[in-house]
């Protein structure tokens, strides 16, 4: 499944109840071509009603991120786990983002970045197949879909615990050293 059809499968999905509540699904946004994929939880409500993952104070952080990180949100490819948001923003459901992950897959697939950025605890959890809390997955190299993968704080929770910025900048410090060891050995 190319682009154009994968987005509209997502845009029309049905395979769970989150589609009776959304306003949109939020496919992802960024560069098809990037070298570095951001992966979050879900769509908060202002990203169900703008149809764009990370908008709002926890987007503007992300871009604060990035741009420490040398990089603009137009040069990213950012994309949820989910693709519609979970009334009340509630924790994803095992059978929503099993519903959900073969088109995040086929995103990773068909972006092909040398470096994926993990942010969320869900996220992390997920896609890794694991419990352990994102204490003890950040600051180590993880691999996405036979892709080097470094585990962050989500922006939402450092904005609630600016403390923990000086971890998630350690990790955005390994992102990046891991994108140059990785970049070398890609056209």
């Amino acid at each position: 499944m190319g682009w154009e059809a994968l987005e509209q499968a997502v845009r029309g999905c049905t395979r769970c109840a989150l589609h009776a509540t959304r306003t949109q699904a939020v496919f992802g946004v960024g560069d098809r071509l990037a070298r570095w994929m951001i992966i979050g939880e879900a769509p908060g409500a202002e990203e169900d009603r703008q149809g764009e993952p990370f908008v709002g104070r926890a987007g503007q952080l992300l871009n604060a991120m990035l741009q420490a990180a040398g990089l603009s949100r137009e040069q990213v490819f950012i994309a949820n786990v989910l693709k519609c948001r979970p009334p009340g923003n509630r924790d994803p459901k095992s059978e929503e983002t099993q519903a959900c992950l073969s088109y995040l897959y086929r995103q990773i697939e068909l972006i092909d970045p040398v470096v994926i950025l993990c942010v969320g605890r869900i996220a992390a959890q997920t896609l890794l197949r694991t419990d352990a809390p994102i204490g003890k997955l950040r600051g180590m190299l993880h691999h996405i879909a036979r892709r080097p993968a470094i585990v962050t704080y989500h922006p939402a929770y450092l904005l609630r615990s600016p403390a923990e910025k000086r971890k998630s900048w350690a990790d955005l410090v390994l992102a990046m050293r891991t994108f140059e060891e990785y970049s070398g050995s890609r056209p």
